[in-house]
């Protein structure tokens, strides 16, 4: 899995209103980001659509990948994943990711697409999970169709997906698409889309200007992030000064690395977009990762003054702090931490951070604390008591931080096949 904020952001700007047009608090479903090339997308355990990287970069426009959220929103709004893996329900986040991705660990939880921890494509356990009838797939359909009309969205975009997938079908199974395996597709279900789309009256309706502008951002983003240095220069040439081409050119010249040529090229685009926090975050990665720490502070500092909501540009800025090893550094890394972890509770990479600038602040009971919480991110019960011990020994009675152990000691209690 990958986790970047500018993409999470474009998604959840694309999402919201189909969200909203189905009777869902857009807060309460998560979206996550699978780092593998076939086209595919499905819900699982609830409240949590999950996206392949190939999905978003072959889509053309906003609108086609709008079309399959609200395909997937459908199968929330219906309950048919509910009713189709009711076990699943009862699984934690962490759980719930590790059986889809079938791996024993969760999410590392950097802060952009190439810090996140990457697991190679589990088809077959998505395959076994994620199967869906095709009469579950009909009503999805129909439920999208009324969401785009009261988002006022064209369905002309899923009707544009459906048609490729038409294509697929023609091909072999081991060459079709991963979405036709986990989305069985019919005729009928082709030809309702399309009489909607004849009917509507948003049919007609474009993406903006802006959001085209934002696609081909995230695309190119995501592409250059994904793909050989090579590759990502072949497709976004020299001669094309798009600001998209020109942020596939720095992230691909970062990648090799060349400096030299990356830098000059952000801070072109942070001239022509001095308020673009994501620009500023790429500048601090191509320094940080290239043990250039002290110069990393300042963009990373300026992202997060210009998206303070944003908890992956603060765990970014505290790993920078925390990596200067100045103790004068180290409150402030504290405090990044601490707002991020109450925006993201379950992000164990940033609980590893907490716990080391806790132990440098002295802080050694909220230290064994944050360990604690990382290890319940990622589904280790047995690593989260040892830790819940340490932090009892060091933290006040009665105060918040030990009742935030008892309330984790609770949770972490053996089951009876681990005693």
């Amino acid at each position: 899995m990958i986790r970047d904020a500018e993409v999470e952001n474009i998604i959840r700007t694309y999402a919201t209103p189909v969200f909203e047009a189905a009777g869902l608090n857009a807060k309460d479903v998560d979206i996550y980001l699978i780092d593998d090339p076939v086209l595919n997308s499905f819900v699982a355990g609830g409240m949590n659509i999950f996206v392949h990287t190939g999905l978003i970069i072959k889509s053309k426009t906003p609108n086609q990948l709008i079309g399959v959220l609200a395909h997937e929103t459908g199968h929330i709004a219906d309950g048919h994943i509910a009713r189709f893996t009711a076990h699943m329900e009862d699984l934690s986040k962490a759980a719930l990711i590790a059986a889809i991705l079938g791996t024993a660990g969760a999410v590392a939880g950097g802060g952009n697409a190439a810090m996140g921890g990457v697991l190679g494509s589990q088809a077959a356990a998505q395959n076994a999970l994620m199967s869906y009838s095709r009469t579950q797939e009909s009503a999805a359909d129909q439920a999208a169709l009324s969401f785009l009309d009261r988002a006022h969205e064209s369905a002309r975009g899923l009707s544009e997906f459906f048609h490729y997938l038409e294509g697929e079908e023609l091909l072999s199974s081991t060459r079709q698409d991963e979405y036709l395996r986990t989305h069985p597709l019919t005729q009928d279900r082709i030809q309702a889309v399309d009489a909607h789309v004849a009917r509507s009256p948003y049919s007609n309706v474009k993406d903006s200007p802006e959001l085209m502008d934002l696609h081909q951002r995230m695309v190119a983003k995501l592409f250059a992030f994904l793909n050989a240095p090579s590759t990502t220069l072949v497709k976004y040439p020299e001669s094309d000064k798009s600001i998209y081409a020109r942020y596939a050119r720095a992230i691909a010249y970062y990648k090799i690395p060349d400096l030299a040529h990356a830098l000059p090229l952000i801070d072109g685009l942070i001239a022509d977009e001095p308020n673009n926090p994501y620009f500023y975050e790429l500048k601090g990665q191509m320094l940080f990762e290239n043990a250039r720490s002290a110069e990393a502070v300042a963009p990373y500092q300026k992202a997060v003054s210009l998206l303070p909501d944003a908890p992956l540009l603060r765990i970014e800025l505290a790993q920078v702090l925390l990596e200067r090893n100045d103790p004068k550094l180290v409150k402030p890394a504290i405090d990044n931490l601490q707002m991020a972890t109450r925006r993201e509770t379950t992000n164990a990479f940033a609980w590893d951070q907490l716990a080391i600038g806790y132990g440098r602040d002295g802080q050694y009971g909220m230290s064994a604390l944050a360990s604690a919480e990382a290890s319940m991110a990622r589904n280790d019960k047995r690593g989260a008591r040892t830790y819940v011990a340490r932090a009892e020994k060091d933290l006040p009675r009665g105060s918040p931080g030990w009742l935030r152990a008892q309330d984790i000691k609770d949770a972490a209690r053996p089951t009876r096949d681990e005693r």
